[in-house]
């Protein structure tokens, strides 16, 4: 049983092998286990579920439950990231190569059509909007950055979606968190029942609009008065593995959003914090946030105030001090200490 190796359990520590449950559950239950009794499972070893006690190296400890959760929603948060910065780069590498030579060989366009299209103006972005909402027949994937959706900007797409939903096509949708206060959104989500299904993050990639996993519309510009429409099948399928995973992390807008598990500090105010840590402008937060500068100021202006720091430095060290440099935690997060308060635990 002790030959086992890594390659019977390719698992990560979010799912673990039956064995492994078995013998961590009992580890947490008890305090430790023997080292025996690990034996069949490496794994769990490997995965640093387990480890030795310095008081006798012939039984293993475990891990808290609190810091196995931390140090997964801290790689899903660093994948996150990376893919949105891979996004970034492939929006400005295809508006590069848009200004360059777009002569195409008649007999390639005859046969398939172009596989990166420019849209230069609101007019052809929505006629080109039009033909490929008339063409979906199953799916339409969106990610809508931004904060509270005016209603405006719902209306303007009402049309397409009323006839996306006559004719069953399913709808997921991606916002940030400020979504959730906008009624617009609640009254066009209420409208549109069951085909459609949305979700929130703290911070979400740029515009996106998939429809059936074969055409994608992008922004190419920051007023979005130029569009990119994409057909190339490994651009499109790299658009929705980064939707897909953008949608694993999402949170139902059914659903609450969790507590951040710190006194006085809010989901929002753990975010903001996070990219404070990053060395990121108010304007950038806020924009990352869908929020507006001053609010995004207020809510800096809170935290230094509940942390207890006179000043943006003393903010900094304080947000270290409180665990808050890193993604939000989940609500069964562990207790953490808030610097410069008296009692300064939550819940």
């Amino acid at each position: 049983m002790a030959g086992h190796r890594t390659e019977e359990h390719p698992h990560g520590a979010d799912r673990l092998c039956e064995a492994g449950d078995r013998v961590y559950s009992r580890a947490v239950r008890r305090g430790r286990v023997a080292r025996r009794d690990a034996e069949p499972v490496p794994c769990l070893l490997e995965l640093a579920l387990l480890h030795p006690d310095p008081d006798d190296m012939d039984w293993l400890v475990p891990t808290s439950p609190q810091e196995v959760m931390t140090r997964l929603l801290r790689g899903m948060y660093d994948e996150v990231s990376a893919s949105q910065r891979r996004v970034g780069s492939a929006v400005a590498a295809f508006e590069r190569y848009a200004g360059l030579d777009r002569q195409v060989r008649p007999a390639a366009a005859a046969a398939e059509g172009p596989a990166i299209r420019v849209l230069d103006g609101l007019a052809r972005i929505q006629a080109a909007m039009d033909e490929a909402t008339q063409a979906c027949t199953t799916e339409v994937l969106t990610v809508q950055p931004g904060g509270i959706r005016r209603e405006a900007e719902l209306s303007e797409g009402l049309h397409r979606a009323l006839a996306l939903r006559g004719r069953g096509v399913r709808m997921r949708d991606l916002y940030t968190h400020v979504a959730r206060h906008g009624q617009g959104l609640l009254t066009y989500l209420e409208l549109m029942g069951d085909a459609v299904e949305a979700r929130t993050l703290d911070e979400v990639i740029d515009r996106l609009i998939l429809f059936d996993r074969t055409v994608a519309f992008i922004p190419a510009n920051t007023d979005r008065t130029m569009a990119l429409e994409l057909r190339h099948p490994a651009l499109i399928e790299y658009l929705v593995t980064v939707f897909e995973r953008l949608w694993r992390l999402a949170i139902p807008l059914t659903a609450p959003l969790p507590d951040t598990g710190i006194e006085g500090i809010s989901h929002r105010e753990q975010s903001i914090a996070a990219l404070l840590a990053e060395g990121h402008q108010d304007a950038v937060i806020a924009e990352r946030l869908g929020i507006s500068v001053r609010t995004c100021r207020a809510h800096i202006a809170r935290l230094s105030e509940t942390l207890g720091a006179a000043s943006r430095t003393q903010l900094g060290v304080r947000i270290a001090q409180a665990g808050l440099d890193g993604p939000p935690p989940s609500a069964a997060a562990r207790p953490v200490s808030v610097p410069g308060r008296g009692s300064g635990t939550a819940r």
